[in-house]
């Protein structure tokens, strides 16, 4: 439990066990699960925890209000994370309120097949509710990231209680850089549904927002204007940082020798790079870099008569995420058949914004002269050089 401002307690958990969220991203710092308590005339709690942590969840909520009852239970967003205390909060106060929406609603049904809720309130977008000296005001979004999220929109402390959004990987108190695990985050979970973040910004541009109150991730107070901007560069697919990305699948270390040379070469001409050796990178990691830079070479070894396995697992996940807006060179390595670059351009080419180089680097097991030659011609196209 943590007071965040006054009346406003942040009553969720710190899981620092679990080294896989959601199954697939590595989380080496854990994940918060956030839930919030206001404490005004009327009580209210704003979502749930993950189903390890309910009784944790419900001793913190004991910690700030004693035998108190709580007026409100405010469902924004049913993913079993921050849904799965709802059926134990419903028998511990059994005549509290559960405010949330129709699409919500269905989804405690779903979820929780025999609970018999009796005092429910269902909302619709701009509807308020006034717990005292709080007025709330709630804001549906829709697919950021599923069918029935919620954000709910405290008028009296301009608090934006933003559901997933907004969040990052890791516990509230690591140390680890905001901006690489929030923008992980971001295009692992929420990215693929650019649009429906659109539509959420238009309508939280109307808002006068002070303070931004994730169910991932801590608290926002300060420099709020920068996370909306951040989310609304991600949701364009618009990128942070003029570079160049390097990713690379190579076996026997032919393939990383170009993209060495590669490296050297940016150096000398001071253009930021990042490499990532797909083979040995977290994929989650990759597809962050290559959303962050506005350019990226790949190079893969011939395989199978495809590409080698890491690259079409980063290419597929790229393009699922509708990758776009950035210029992509190709390098490929084949003994005796060398087919990479013809694979990788056409699973690329699915989407139009791409821009694929023209000059590209053809390598039969071993760099040669003329592969340096090639790899200047391609570097001075992707620079505009």
């Amino acid at each position: 439990m943590r007071k965040l401002d006054n009346n406003l307690y942040n009553v969720g958990v710190n899981d620092s066990k679990i080294k896989l969220f959601e199954g697939q991203f590595k989380v080496e710092n854990g994940m918060a699960y956030n839930s919030y308590l206001i404490d005004d005339e009327k009580i209210t709690i704003l979502d749930t925890v993950d189903q390890n942590f309910v009784n944790n969840w419900l001793k913190n909520i004991e910690e700030v209000i004693n035998t108190k009852i709580p007026s409100y239970l405010i469902i924004s967003h049913m993913e079993p994370d921050h849904s799965a205390g709802i059926k134990a909060f419903v028998e511990k106060y059994p005549t509290t309120t559960i405010v949330t929406n129709t699409k919500a609603l269905q989804m405690v049904g779903q979820f929780f097949p025999k609970l018999k809720l009796t005092n429910i309130l269902v909302v619709k977008e701009n509807d308020e509710l006034s717990l005292g000296k709080h007025k709330l005001t709630f804001i549906m979004a829709p697919m950021v990231h599923w069918p029935e999220v919620m954000l709910t929109y405290d008028i009296t402390t301009k608090t934006l209680f933003s559901a997933d959004a907004f969040g990052k990987f890791g516990v509230n108190d690591s140390s680890e850089d905001y901006l690489d695990e929030a923008r992980r985050y971001y295009f692992g979970i929420v990215g693929k549904f650019a649009t429906p973040v659109q539509n959420l910004l238009k309508k939280a541009s109307a808002l006068k927002i002070d303070k931004i109150a994730s169910l991932h991730g801590p608290y926002l107070d300060n420099n709020i204007n920068n996370y909306l901007s951040l989310y609304d560069k991600w949701s364009k697919y618009d990128p942070e940082v003029e570079g160049v990305l390097l990713c690379y699948s190579s076996v026997y270390g032919n393939t990383a020798k170009a993209i060495d040379i590669i490296r050297e070469k940016l150096e000398l001409r001071k253009i930021p790079y990042q490499v990532v050796d797909l083979n040995t990178t977290d994929i989650t990691y990759a597809i962050s870099y290559a959303f962050k830079y506005n350019k990226m070479i790949l190079a893969s070894i011939t395989y199978n008569g495809g590409i080698f396995p890491s690259m079409l697992e980063f290419i597929n996940n790229l393009t699922s995420r509708n990758y776009q807006k950035r210029q992509i060179a190709l390098i490929e390595n084949g003994s005796w058949a060398p087919l990479a670059n013809k694979v990788m351009q056409e699973l690329l080419s699915k989407e139009s914004s791409l821009t694929i180089c023209e000059n590209k680097v053809s390598i039969k097991s071993a760099m040669t002269d003329e592969n340096i030659n090639e790899i200047d011609a391609l570097i001075s196209e992707l620079l505009g050089k």
